[in-house]
């Protein structure tokens, strides 16, 4: 079996090609040529590395594995938002989600095909926990955006996509150095957020992590979020506390169940508790179960109320309407809905 370098972190992979170039009779420097090609100038494949010898590049085809995602789906927004659907190998399929604001470029990935928590408000949750991601299907999310025609170079990233990263943090832990090292994709700490809905293992992992990476926690009640029977909320938020980097609460508002004065108040106690930032989340169209929207007007009601508490409060932007954008959507649409596996029935579960 080929050794697969996308599953690397950096240092370890321009380890082993500097190794192997030493091996094959060529000067050291020719493993970091390769390795710049993994991710900071990224290269299809080992053909296209023209700057190295063709005997070399053989060579390296021979012993090693950069794999690719094959890009199944794309759709653009009115707004500009993009969408990319990506076929794995065993037939899963995953998405990414590009939001440009400006001169940033946001990313939305995913950590896991389908998710096991059943959230009830949560596309993705809808489907079903299929595995997890490897790290090259994480990070290869974004090293494939940065290879288009028009490459997409992200600025910031955000474990928004599908899945728990949490619970999959084997995978994603690496990933987060690859994301973040100079000899990687090169992006800062404090533009790479890891969403959470709450599995305390994975909070007190990122925060053991030197790298200022940022922690975004969905607040929401016991029934439509069956993982804080697990976890419950007050360990959650005492995990947040002793948090050293801003902690930022997600909070989607669903008409009728979560967006009366009296929840916002309980939000804003639960937000001074640990210095939370609160961004506010219109329910996107096409989410899981029978959920209404709040009105504009009462989320802005409710952000004031918010703001009046002392607490930091944006209400996020819907984007995307027009193409599915909310996470899950685009994979039911092109593969159907197909039977889940369940969590416990996977072995490839990995809390922190």
């Amino acid at each position: 079996m080929l050794d697969n370098l996308l599953d690397l972190i950096p240092a370890d992979a321009e380890d082993r090609l500097r190794a192997f170039a030493v091996e094959r009779g060529e000067p050291e420097y020719r493993g970091a040529q390769v390795a710049r090609r993994l991710w900071t100038n990224p290269a299809p494949d080992f053909a296209s590395m023209t700057e190295l010898p063709r005997a070399f590049r053989e060579s390296l085809a021979e012993r090693f594995a950069i794999p690719r995602l094959t890009i199944a789906a794309r759709q653009r927004s009115a707004d500009g938002t993009e969408k990319f659907l990506f076929r794995l190998p065993d037939g899963e399929a995953i998405e990414t989600v590009a939001i440009p604001d400006g001169s940033r470029l946001t990313l939305c990935i995913s950590s896991q095909a389908g998710c096991a928590l059943k959230c009830s408000f949560c596309a993705t949750g809808a489907m079903g926990f299929a595995r997890n991601l490897a790290v090259h299907e994480i990070a290869g999310q974004v090293r494939e955006l940065r290879m288009l025609d028009e490459p997409l170079l992200a600025t910031n990233i955000v474990f928004m996509g599908m899945g728990e990263p949490m619970m999959n943090w084997k995978a994603v832990a690496p990933t987060l150095t690859i994301l973040n090292d100079a000899r990687g994709l090169a992006i800062g700490a404090r533009h790479i957020t890891v969403s959470t809905v709450g599995v305390l293992p994975g909070i007190v992992a990122l925060s053991e992590r030197p790298e200022q990476f940022r922690l975004a926690i969905s607040i929401h009640r016991q029934q439509l979020m069956p993982i804080n029977t697990k976890y419950p909320l007050a360990d959650v938020i005492e995990a947040a506390k002793a948090f050293d980097r801003r902690v930022t609460f997600e909070y989607v508002m669903l008409g009728g169940v979560n967006d009366q004065p009296a929840h916002a108040r309980q939000l804003a106690a639960l937000a001074q508790r640990c210095r939370a930032f609160v961004n506010l989340i219109p329910l996107h169209a096409g989410g899981a179960g029978s959920f209404q929207a709040t009105p504009l007007p009462r989320i802005m009601d409710f952000a004031r109320l918010l703001r009046g508490s002392g607490i930091e409060t944006a209400i996020r932007k819907s984007r995307g309407t027009d193409i599915a954008a909310a996470c899950g959507q685009l994979r039911v649409e092109r593969l159907g809905r197909r039977r889940p596996v369940g969590a416990e029935q996977h072995g490839d579960v990995h809390v922190a």
